[in-house]
């Protein structure tokens, strides 16, 4: 903290008055002047003003702390002073000859206040009266010959001049700036010593040259010109080595870090270094902020943040410098020094190099804040869901397989699998944007469920994972299950909440997969395959919660493998193969279609029909190369049958997956062209899932393949609640009576009329009924009394090869060609 101008003013009063005092004092003492000596009294007394005048106007300045410091020949002044004037008007000649000497310096150059030209004068004038009452204790120097014995006198009354004036300096330096006297003391007195034993013995060799004979002052002025020039060259070497010092350890102490570490380091070390009595480091932010760091002579350094610097330019006491790396701006540093003692040359140089540093230093702390902030954000996308935030899969297994670790080898834990039912169809239909918040949602659900000491992780996709470490072990070995199965039920239940996704209100339906282990029998790797395993359970049985089965494991073990050798069977070209089974025409016995079925020829499980394998692929990765693979052998069967003459339409089943994605038209079209079929003669069978569903793609994906003239038909028509209103959204060509009813229509009254409806209604809309499953005459005739279109089934032909097929529909046709029909209730064939 800086020292108050009071104090400052408090000292300089008291001094003033005892100069002024000292100085009346002596000029009422007796003078000692013999009676005849030659010179008036005035004449001596101005002698005496005019040494002190000379002896200040020659002054040697240096910076001590946030001042400057003016050496002078102030001790030869003395000596030769106490030789010629009377000692009681010394006082009183310094006050004059100092007061006039710092006045026209202060006018001249340094441009002092007046009160601090008055405090010098009074400081000298005091020291000097100290230091004659001191010499003139030992001795009587007016007019006494240069012996042995006054030596000691002169240079005692020198040096206490050196030590008061030295002190007195010193003190106003350090009341004024607020810091310890020490350092700008001893900075004066380190600066005067060589000049001291210099004025001592200047002022001694004055004395014996007057007593010899005074012409011989004439050969004193070379020397003392090159005593000057000496001090002074001594003086600067010194000053120098100590800046460059001063200057490597400050610049030194700016290899830090951080920002606040090297803007206090510059706030102090440009206080020390350059005596200054205000620093400013004003550093810029890499988003457009700006901090401020504020330095005063001894006090701490403050920091705050502040708008762009928008300052008046510097004044002749202060020095500003823009902080600048490469045409990057980081801050700005401002260095105010002392009204007494502005900047030269040498500081302004100073300051830049300096800056230069400190503006490198800033950049390199601000790269390393850079690069902290990288690395911690590195470590945390390492361990973390960029999404939610959450565990991501390698943590969770980590940080599981250390939390099973610290417990007992027989603590129970639980696993709880979670996967957001019909989240692909979010995505599809409101876009990623609302699956993304829906599974932030979901996340801050769970997190909110999430007890102290379980884990909670996203494991990719819509997939969700929950360790529960502190799972109770009283109440026997199904307690930790029951647990479980209940946190994993109120977690069903809190997601289910109602919510609004996209501004669609939704309730978040999840399947939650659970497996209870104790910690020391499996690693994460195990529990997460055994919770999906339950998972799956959960999705293939409709509840949101199921256990993990351990005679369920195996099957799924099995699915995977399968899955494994579909992908190699998809790659070649002997083992997928395709079963077609035709439909005829009730009334006239003609083809009216062939339904294309799967087989797989399995090198080791053998033939495989649909039901072994459709589902897993339906829930893969692999549907879409599945459908493309088996459209692709579809199509290829029907450019055989175009080159043979054969005008029948092939249909293929599609999964309700598969409509989801909106290439498949484009797939489909290239696909025609590649084989040359027409697109009336592909006929795609939809699920009933797919009738079930309203999703906007799914219609806009079979409206664009109906525009492209594939015929569509609805397989297992009557056994969803939602069929009559697909076929009001999405014109369709073809309903298959499912074969459920056709078996049970001879007995069951209901089944009959089903069968009747869906008959009557297919004739409004101008559509073809196949019924499925036909497999007795009775069936085959109760159809045709119903006005069923065509029938497929056992009772007219299993599915049979592809190389037979052809002589089959040939055969068909020439029996039944003059009754043939056309295929659509439109017109086209």
């Amino acid at each position: 903290m800086r020292g108050t101008p009071g104090r400052v003013l408090l000292l300089t009063a008291a001094v003033a008055l005892t100069a002024l005092a000292a100085a009346v004092v002596g000029l009422t003492l007796p003078t000692g002047l013999p009676a005849d000596d030659p010179l008036p009294g005035p004449a001596r007394f101005g002698i005496g003003v005019a040494a002190f005048a000379v002896a200040q106007l020659a002054r040697l300045r240096f910076r001590a702390g946030s001042g400057m410091v003016s050496i002078t020949w102030g001790e030869a002044a003395l000596i030769v002073c106490l030789y010629l004037v009377p000692a009681g008007w010394l006082p009183a000649a310094t006050l004059l000859g100092a007061g006039a000497a710092w006045t026209g310096l202060s006018l001249a150059v340094d441009r002092r206040p007046p009160l601090e030209t008055v405090r010098i004068a009074t400081s000298l004038t005091a020291a000097t009266a100290l230091a004659v009452t001191v010499a003139t204790a030992l001795g009587t120097p007016l007019l006494a010959a240069p012996t042995p014995e006054l030596a000691p006198a002169l240079v005692a009354g020198s040096m206490t001049y050196l030590l008061v004036s030295a002190w007195l300096g010193g003190v106003t330096v350090a009341l004024r700036h607020g810091v310890p006297l020490g350092p700008p003391l001893l900075a004066a007195l380190r600066g005067k010593l060589l000049m001291f034993v210099g004025n001592v013995a200047v002022g001694l060799g004055v004395v014996a040259l007057l007593e010899i004979d005074a012409r011989w002052l004439l050969l004193l002025a070379p020397v003392l010109w090159l005593l000057q020039q000496t001090y002074r060259h001594r003086l600067g070497a010194d000053q120098e080595r100590r800046s460059w010092r001063a200057f490597a350890e400050a610049t030194a102490a700016l290899n830090q870090l951080d920002e606040r570490g090297v803007a206090t380091a510059a706030v102090t070390g440009a206080l020390t270094l350059f005596g200054a009595e205000l620093v400013d480091v004003d550093v810029a932010r890499g988003d457009g902020r700006w901090r401020r760091y504020r330095g005063e002579t001894g006090g701490q350094v403050v920091d705050r943040e502040i708008g762009p610097p928008a300052r008046s330019g510097p004044d002749a006491h202060e020095l500003v410098r823009a902080l600048t790396v490469g045409a990057t701006r980081v801050g700005e540093l401002r260095v105010r020094f002392p009204r007494t003692a502005p900047p030269i040359a040498r500081e302004q140089d100073a300051v830049a190099a300096f800056s230069d540093a400190l503006a490198a230093a800033l950049h390199d702390a601000a790269t390393h804040r850079e690069l902290r902030l990288v690395t911690a954000r590195s470590s945390y996308e390492a361990v973390h869901d960029p999404l939610t935030g959450l565990l991501n899969r390698a943590a969770m297994l980590g940080k599981g397989d250390q939390a099973l670790r610290q417990r007992a080898h027989d603590h129970p834990v639980a696993l709880l699998l979670l996967d957001i039912d019909q989240f692909k169809e979010v995505n599809d239909t409101l876009g990623h944007a609302a699956g993304d918040q829906l599974l932030r949602l979901s996340a801050n659900r769970l997190g909110a469920l999430t007890r102290s000491g379980d884990l909670l992780g996203r494991l990719g996709g819509d997939e969700f994972a929950m360790l529960l470490t502190n799972v109770p072990v009283l109440g026997g070995r199904t307690a930790p299950m029951a647990y479980a199965l209940r946190q994993a039920r109120e977690i069903a239940e809190r997601l289910a909440a109602p919510t609004e996704v996209a501004g669609v209100r939704m309730s978040v339906e999840v399947s939650v997969g659970v497996v209870v282990a104790d910690a020391g029998t499996a690693d994460m790797t195990e529990l997460l395959r055994r919770a999906d395993i339950a998972m799956y359970q959960a999705k293939e049985g409709g509840g949101s919660v199921a256990a993990y089965d351990s005679s369920r494991d195996a099957a799924s073990t099995d699915q995977l493998a399968l899955l494994a050798e579909l992908r190699e069977a998809l790659a070649t070209d002997d083992q997928l193969v395709l079963a077609l089974q035709p439909a005829v025409d009730l009334a006239t016995g003609a083809p009216t279609g062939v339904e294309a079925l799967i087989r797989w020829r399995h090198p080791r499980r053998g033939w495989l029909g649909p039901t072994d394998f459709i589902r897993p692929v339906e829930n893969s990765e692999q549907l879409g190369t599945f459908t493309r693979y088996v459209l692709d052998k579809a199509l290829g069967v029907a450019a055989d049958w175009a080159r043979a003459g054969l005008d029948v339409p092939i249909s293929v089943n599609l999964s309700a997956r598969s409509l989801l994605d909106p290439r498949l038209p484009a797939e489909i079209g290239e696909a025609l062209r590649r084989h040359q079929v027409p697109p009336r003669r592909l006929v795609l069978e939809i699920t009933e899932t797919v009738v079930m569903s309203e999703l906007e793609i799914i219609d806009e994906v079979l409206a664009t393949l109906r525009s492209m003239g594939v015929q569509l038909a609805v397989d297992d028509f009557g056994t969803g609640f939602s069929s009559l209103a697909f076929v009001t959204r999405i014109a369709v060509d073809e309903l298959k009576v499912d074969r459920s009813f056709v078996i049970r229509m001879a007995d069951s009254p209901e089944a009959a009329a089903i069968v009747r409806a869906t008959v009557g209604l297919a004739h409004e809309l101008g559509l073809r009924v196949v019924a499925e499953g036909v497999e007795t005459a009775e069936q085959r005739l109760a159809l045709a009394e119903l006005g069923c279109t065509a029938a497929q089934g056992y009772h007219f032909f299993k599915p049979m090869p592809a190389d037979k097929i052809g002589a089959v529909l040939g055969t068909l046709l020439n029996t039944a060609r003059p009754k043939v029909f056309p295929l659509r209730a439109d017109g086209a064939s």
